[in-house]
């Protein structure tokens, strides 16, 4: 399995320290927000990774992880998104990446706790599935796509609803074959103007191709605001205190 990191946007939420640079490029503690989307997948034994940015900061990040080396990657690559079109659009840009694996997609802003090793090896011996979503209970439903039940079963995901059908939001981690990008190529703009992911994972839903894995330890999404980066920073500085480190 291959990884894909996808750190393009404008970071609007994050102005104005997002007006000089790359939110991804933005300080988590002691460490660039990045370096943690690829500490995971490297721990999750993913050795090949590719880096999707756009806009003007994108020279950033080749000078500040170059050849992937220094993390334990095999080979890292870089592809630029033309503006700012959605994550499923971003997504289409590593087709010649992936070739014919299958690949874990990570937003660049989440932080997880643990690897999850264990879910890629049950995605790639199941080959009757094309998607998977990792999930896990949260306090404020109403900010992330979440799982609408039905006969007991995930029957799609509703995103950011008002009255949140349950509370176990799908997290910015996806694992998907080739088929995705065909899938890619019949989506249509959503009402802000973006492709969206929730529509291709919706799609794998109805087909019954989706796999659903349950993560535990902390999953941080640190780009949502400025409060939301600051206790991500909290979260790992003490998570060190604990391991003194």
């Amino acid at each position: 399995m291959k990884g894909v990191v996808l750190c393009g946007g404008l970071g609007t939420r994050l102005s104005p320290l997002t007006r000089i640079t790359n939110k991804h490029l933005l300080p988590v503690y002691d460490k660039p927000m990045i370096f943690y989307p690829i500490d995971v997948l490297v721990r999750s034994g993913i050795k090949e990774i590719v880096i999707v940015t756009g806009e003007e900061h994108a020279g950033r990040f080749l000078n500040l992880l170059r050849n992937g080396q220094d993390f334990g990657l095999d080979h890292l690559s870089y592809a630029y998104q033309e503006g700012s079109g959605g994550i499923a659009d971003a997504i289409k840009y590593v087709e010649p990446f992936i070739q014919d694996d299958s690949f874990a997609v990570i937003l660049g802003d989440c932080i997880y706790e643990h690897e999850f090793r264990s879910c890629i090896e049950a995605f790639e011996a199941d080959k009757e599935m094309e998607a998977a979503v990792h999930l896990m209970h949260v306090d404020n439903p109403k900010e992330f796509g979440v799982i609408e039940m039905k006969d007991g079963e995930p029957f799609r995901i509703v995103e950011k609803p008002e009255n949140p059908p349950t509370d176990v939001a799908v997290t910015g981690l996806y694992f998907y074959r080739r088929s995705v990008f065909d899938v890619i190529k019949t989506l249509r703009p959503s009402g802000r103007g973006e492709l969206e992911v929730t529509d291709i994972n919706n799609y794998f839903i109805s087909k019954e191709k989706m796999m659903f894995f349950a993560l535990y330890g902390y999953w941080l999404d640190c780009g949502g605001s400025i409060d939301s980066l600051y206790r991500a920073s909290e979260v790992i500085r003490n998570a060190k205190k604990q391991e003194g480190k």
